[in-house]
């Protein structure tokens, strides 16, 4: 377990999961255990969405990709690289090739056995400042790799009139629900508030646009994305890829609570 506090801010994490924020004693993330997701938070990469009507199969340059929902970078395990008093640095590493075993096989899904045809670097490192946490990400890997990248924080909710504001929409829960697995789009923005008890400002780089998810009343997934995965049909779903050039591709989302 990773400890880091700054001014009444509280982060722990578990081998590069987010297990708790708390600001002056006040939880911002959904607890494992708690009813809903069966975690506080993950990665979406190299593909964010469903396959299975698809074989299984992307389509990528180099072929067909066998992956699973939202990709195989969570069958990966992390390693601390760095640590300081108020930062601390994961990484994830994969060779091009590697045969990945899917944890959701045989229970959840009828593919044994992931793999992608490009090596990558995928760190993810958490900051606190005076008054917010920032997770960074930070690709590196083949010039030209194809990818889609999501993060997939889950919040912690104490009403049933807990709501999402952008500065030109607003998305109840209810409506959030409804939505079921294929998520909420919000589009082209990079800064929404979660509403409830109190609030929440979640600011993004990078990613572009957000997906909604929840389903429960205690607790909702707010996910920046590169890409809204059912926009196209799962056969499609190389239409969302972004390109990884000469230099790392970075992304960031920064949390913070509203005094």
């Amino acid at each position: 377990m990773v400890i880091l506090q700054n001014k009444g801010q509280k982060v722990s994490i578990e081998q590069g999961e987010l297990l708790s924020y708390q600001v002056d004693g006040y939880e911002l993330m959904h607890q494992i255990g708690s009813p809903g997701w069966g975690h506080t938070d993950t990665e979406m990469f190299p593909i964010i969405g469903p396959t299975d009507k698809a074989g299984f199969r992307v389509h990528v340059p180099r072929g067909n990709a066998i992956q699973d929902q939202h990709g195989l970078l969570r069958e990966l395990s992390y390693t601390m690289e760095k640590k300081e008093d108020t930062t601390v640095s994961f990484v994830k590493e994969y060779a091009a090739g590697t045969v990945v075993l899917n944890s959701k096989f045989p229970d959840r899904s009828t593919a044994q056995r992931l793999i992608w045809p490009y090596s990558f670097k995928f760190k993810k490192t958490f900051s606190l400042t005076e008054n917010s946490l920032k997770i960074n990400f930070n690709v590196s890997g083949e010039k030209d790799m194809p990818f889609m990248i999501g993060y997939h924080p889950a919040f912690k909710l104490r009403t049933s009139k807990a709501q999402i504001k952008t500065s030109s929409a607003s998305y109840s829960l209810e409506e959030i629900m409804k939505a079921g697995n294929r998520a909420v789009e919000v589009p082209q923005k990079e800064e929404l508030f979660l509403e409830d008890e109190r609030v929440i400002r979640i600011q993004t780089k990078g990613f572009g646009h957000f997906m909604l998810w929840s389903p429960v009343e205690n607790m909702i997934c707010v996910e920046p994305i590169t890409f809204y995965p059912y926009a196209v049909d799962q056969a499609f779903l190389h239409e969302g890829f972004i390109y990884l050039g000469d230099s790392n591709a970075k992304f960031q989302i920064e949390i913070g609570l509203i005094p």
